[in-house]
């Protein structure tokens, strides 16, 4: 069985976290400027404002 000492452990744990949070963050931006998304962000963009002349019941 392997020896795995908790100073690797925590030094594996925190490479592998910081790629993962990494490749998270390029996936939100890759999708945030993806060119068939821009319709779907300026339609939330001005639906939130529709009905913003209306009191709230």
């Amino acid at each position: 069985m392997m020896d795995i000492d908790h100073d690797t452990l925590v030094a594996l744990s925190k490479s592998w976290g910081l790629f993962y949070l990494f490749a998270f963050f390029l996936a939100v931006i890759v999708y945030a400027f993806w060119p068939s998304n821009k319709k779907r962000f300026d339609r939330a963009k001005r639906s939130i404002l529709d009905r913003d002349d209306k009191p709230w019941r």
